[in-house]
């Protein structure tokens, strides 16, 4: 994450991440959430003149954008005979999210209705950004299960990894290797029956200059060995691993990481997501992402996903990462880009969760809020 400026927000530098912590409101509460928001009319995507880690990697919401490589989602197709929802009114938004909190003590601050409007209402992932094995399972499963009722798909971002962050902002995770995949064991056992898009462990894959050679094929084996436990427990689940993003590294380098981590294989992974937490255009990231992809050398059916949240602006022409002024929302949220191998737009770092700067690493800021939605 240190690499990339992508990850900052909460834990610190990963992409984008929500960060589902426990606290005194109970196990099944995921805190890195989304909003909640009632059945909507297709939404349209934010224009670009004012569209949801530019720094490496990602965050959970402990999204942390950092300056070193990492500098700084239409209408979808109906089958014969029946209606199809709009992609993006199924994603799922969550009910329980800073800036839900945020909106419903502050009923007559002026900023309140294009905060609500342009952020809240809009789906984003659910972070599990801390180390609690006794819970994730039912946490998890509280995401999806309520997905499910409603007939929306969540995403969600386990973000545990050892040495996560390589000691930055984002610090954190399992203690071990082992107990990592314990844990992704339970977390996949939350994950129902439903469609759900999984995006695993931002920064792992493109920030791993702290770890030894024998680390870094640990990581890799487990990596592997989360996405199958995922697809076997749930073969509805769509699930993408860390390419970093176009500004980082090299898409040959990456790829051959991803394929050391199971990416390139159908039993493991649907793809790889970019971007995370960070500000690069939507443009660069499509081609950077066929790049890698195309460097995979995995089957044709593997796609990609972009993070969107805060891209409207593209990444600061000095590669600022840390809630960088002139920072616009991108195209909302969707699982129908038009464009091919690109599976989906999503709001993966929350916008308007601060990278560090304009607040706590992964609080809300609603000035830093205000000025991407305006």
């Amino acid at each position: 994450m240190a690499a990339a400026a992508s990850l900052v927000a909460a834990v610190g530098t990963v992409a984008g991440m929500v960060s589902a912590l426990d606290g005194s409101e109970g196990g099944d509460v995921a805190r890195p959430r989304v909003t909640r928001s009632p059945d909507l009319l297709p939404l349209p995507a934010v224009p670009t003149a004012t569209s949801a880690s530019a720094s490496p990697g990602p965050s959970p919401s402990p999204s942390n954008a950092k300056t070193a490589k990492k500098k700084p989602k239409r209408a979808p197709r109906a089958s014969a005979g029946r209606s199809v929802t709009p992609a993006s009114t199924r994603l799922y938004r969550h009910t329980d999210s800073q800036v839900l909190d945020w909106v419903r003590a502050h009923r007559s601050d002026p900023r309140r209705p294009l905060i609500e409007s342009r952020i809240a209402d809009r789906p984003a992932a659910v972070w599990f950004a801390d180390f609690t094995p006794d819970t994730i399972t039912s946490r998890v499963r509280a995401v999806t299960s309520t997905a499910a009722r409603e007939g929306r798909v969540p995403v969600l971002v386990p973000y545990a990894i050892p040495q996560r962050d390589c000691g930055g902002a984002s610090e954190g995770g399992a203690p071990d290797i082992a107990a990592y995949e314990s844990w992704a064991q339970k977390f996949a056992a939350g994950l129902g029956s439903g469609e759900v898009v999984v995006i695993l462990e931002p920064d792992a894959l493109s920030q791993t200059e702290c770890l030894s050679g024998g680390q870094l094929a640990g990581r890799y084996a487990a990596l592997a060995r989360a996405g199958r436990a995922f697809k076997s427990a749930n073969p509805r689940a769509r699930v993408y691993y860390d390419a970093g993003h176009s500004d980082w590294n090299p898409a040959a380098t990456q790829a051959a990481r991803l394929r050391a981590a199971g990416a390139a294989s159908p039993a493991s992974s649907d793809g790889v997501f970019t971007n995370v937490s960070n500000f690069n255009r939507t443009s660069a990231e499509v081609a950077y992402a066929r790049r890698v992809l195309a460097a995979m050398g995995g089957p044709p059916s593997l796609g990609a996903v972009i993070d969107t949240s805060r891209n409207g602006n593209g990444a600061p022409a000095d590669g600022a990462w840390c809630d960088p002024a002139g920072r616009k929302l991108g195209q909302a949220p969707t699982l129908r880009t038009g464009e091919r191998g690109i599976d989906a737009y999503l709001w993966v770092k929350l916008p308007g969760e601060s990278d560090g700067c304009k607040g706590e690493p992964g609080s809300f800021a609603p000035d830093y809020a205000y000025d991407l939605a305006d």
